[in-house]
């Protein structure tokens, strides 16, 4: 009896194990071949047909598209250039590409061969150069969904062309544009559409040298041409120059230049060689910035802020240097009167010597004449003699004012128009800081109107 029992419990034991309950597991890795065979082999899926409208339709196949901005390398000034390196993505609806997602095991399935299905002729028409990415593998996919929707995504470098007004700089903004459209397909066939909800994102640590990312605009922008209407898409980068960099190295030396092309006027002006020196080497180096700062601009043929600048800087330094050779000529000029002043009154001495006040007056014939004065005076003489002393009176000279009898502390004209110099050339310098400033700071970008 025992060992029936014991035959019985094992064949329980065999019958009942959990191998024997469980079906074998799926390789749906095998699954997602299958389908791909299935839904791209060959005589089943052609790539040079393009997909269907939406709902089915012969419409237009629409195609929506967002980027990533990775990063923005350079903004080229003279080139009117910038490079950005970007995830540029498009998806759209091919209805022959639907599939068996097996119960949602099937996800999606992934392609890296971009020609096995159609993809939309987009290409970027402000481009100069770009390429792909391809280290260590391309970066490129393509993801299938079940319902048929297409991914596409790869990570370009670009570098694109921007047209630049540069008419504020460096106080100015500037807008670059990436422009996408199609090549072959008109709106007929082919619609570009930006993704809703947010078409484009950028890096949050996007660092630029000389410039700050303010915003970015989405826009379209078809275009008519003799073979038809051409989908378009475009995105507005505005850019805002930082003006620190600048003010460093450009305005804050300038100004220096300036100031220092000053203390020619507080050197004695029998120091010649001093200030010619000083003059003449303040102007050239203030040649030179002005030289290496257009070595880094397009040559424009408008005028932009910092030639105003400079012009202005350099007009002044010019200006203090002409100033010393004004006050040369009037030093010579002010030692030939004081030679001419030494001769004089030794020779009106003379001549005053010569003539005895207390001689006689001779008439014409000879006779001595004497001026004798009458003992008695008539009313008339005394009305007279009062009129005298009131046109004495108008006649005297006006009182000098205040700038005069400052002026006239100073003996020489020399003396004088460096001292006016001292005062004038700094008073006419801030006048023109207070002008430059506000205009050039409140004024509007007529580019970006």
């Amino acid at each position: 009896m025992w060992p029936g029992v014991l035959l019985l419990l094992v064949l329980l034991a065999v019958l009942l194990h959990p191998s024997r309950c469980t079906q074998p597991k799926v390789n749906f890795r095998e699954k997602e071949k299958q389908v791909l065979d299935n839904i791209l082999g060959p005589g089943r899926y052609d790539a040079r047909i393009r997909p269907s409208g939406e709902n089915g339709t012969d419409g237009p196949a629409v195609v929506r598209v967002n980027i990533f901005v990775r990063s923005i390398s350079k903004i080229d000034d003279v080139t009117m250039e910038y490079s950005v390196q970007l995830t540029f993505r498009e998806q759209w609806l091919d209805e022959r590409l639907r599939f068996n997602d097996f119960g949602g095991k099937l996800k999606y399935l992934t392609l890296t061969e971009a020609s096995r299905v159609w993809m939309p002729d987009l290409f970027f028409s402000n481009e100069k150069e770009g390429h792909f990415h391809n280290i260590i593998m391309p970066n490129v996919y393509i993801r299938i969904f079940p319902h048929g929707s297409v991914l596409y995504s790869i990570r370009i470098s670009l570098t694109l062309s921007c047209p630049m007004n540069l008419k504020l700089y460096p106080l100015d903004r500037q807008t670059c544009s990436l422009r996408m459209a199609s090549y072959g397909w008109t709106t007929d066939d082919l619609v570009f559409l930006w993704k809703e909800g947010d078409p484009v994102q950028v890096v949050k640590n996007l660092h630029l040298p000389r410039f700050t990312l303010e915003k970015f605009l989405t826009d379209y922008c078809n275009s008519k041409t003799n073979t038809g209407e051409y989908s378009c898409l475009k995105v507005d980068l505005l850019f805002k120059r930082e003006f620190s960099y600048y003010l460093i190295q450009i305005y804050i030396p300038c100004c220096m230049l300036v100031i220092v092309s000053w203390v020619s006027f507080w050197l004695d002006q029998s120091a010649v060689p001093a200030r010619v020196s000083l003059g003449v080497t303040t102007l050239l180096t203030m040649a030179t910035q002005t030289s290496g700062i257009n070595a880094s601009l397009p040559p424009v043929s408008y005028t932009k802020a910092i030639d105003v600048w400079t012009g202005v800087c350099l007009t002044f330094v010019f200006g203090a240097l002409l100033e010393f050779a004004l006050v040369n000529y009037a030093s010579r000029s002010d030692m030939h009167s004081d030679n001419i002043k030494k001769q004089f009154p030794q020779n009106e001495m003379e001549h005053s010597s010569s003539i005895d006040p207390s001689s006689e007056l001779l008439e014409p014939d000879g006779s001595a004449n004497f001026a004798m004065k009458p003992l008695v005076r008539h009313p008339e003489d005394s009305m007279s003699m009062d009129k005298l002393q009131q046109c004495e009176i108008h006649m005297q000279p006006r009182k000098k004012n205040c700038c005069r009898s400052w002026l006239s502390k100073f003996p020489t004209r020399s003396k004088r128009i460096d001292v006016i110099s001292r005062i004038f050339f700094p008073i006419v310098f801030a006048f023109f800081n207070l002008a430059y400033w506000s205009t050039y700071l409140f004024r509007e970008d007529e580019g970006q109107e």
